[in-house]
């Protein structure tokens, strides 16, 4: 079973490819949703986390994540702390998830699939690229939250310009049609 790793900046459309590719049947693995579960789930996560970061890490609901963002968005260091707790977890959760799976490829949507290494765990590897003026209004739309913040945001990930020599498919979101007609192309090459 081949791993097909989809990734891209904030805003720039992942969630929309990926629901795309899931039309043709492909398992759709998002890793960002997982993270999240397995930081309120984990014990061994979570005490990570609050010894990294504090108590006010959780609240009685779960995952404070707007405070977690607080702390990790402007401070690379911490960032990566928080990365190097989560990811291995992620990593070991995709794999027993993969195991259940019965296709031809699944598709691993991670945002971070080329700063964190995780793209070479993938058979291949589909970059979501947009301009960065449409992904900050699709942010802005979408998110509760300021320009300054998708700004910091967009700061702390690579530049499409560094993934791209890293990606298989380049995957241009602008256009839902051209869109559709990219991942229908990627689709049958995946299923030659």
């Amino acid at each position: 079973m081949k791993v097909i790793g989809l990734t891209g900046g904030i805003g720039s459309g992942k969630s929309t490819v990926a629901k795309m590719f899931a039309k043709f049947g492909a398992p759709i693995y998002i890793a960002d949703d997982e993270a999240k579960k397995l930081m309120n789930e984990d014990v061994g996560v979570k005490k990570q986390i609050i010894d990294l970061l504090g108590l006010n890490s959780y609240t009685e609901e779960g995952l404070n994540r707007s405070f977690i963002a607080d702390k990790v968005f402007n401070n690379k260091e911490l960032l990566e702390k928080l990365n190097a707790i989560v990811h291995p977890a992620v990593a070991a959760h995709f794999t027993k998830w993969k195991n259940d799976q019965k296709s031809v490829y699944v598709i691993k949507e991670a945002a971070i699939l080329f700063e964190n290494g995780g793209y070479k765990q993938c058979d291949y590897t589909v970059l979501v690229t947009a301009p960065e003026k449409t992904r900050i209004d699709r942010v802005l739309k979408r998110d509760n939250t300021t320009k300054s913040a998708v700004i910091a945001r967009l700061n702390n990930q690579w530049k499409d310009s560094e993934k791209i020599p890293l990606a298989d498919y380049v995957v241009i979101n602008t256009n839902l049609e051209e869109t559709w007609l990219q991942i229908e192309k990627i689709h049958n090459k995946l299923t030659l």
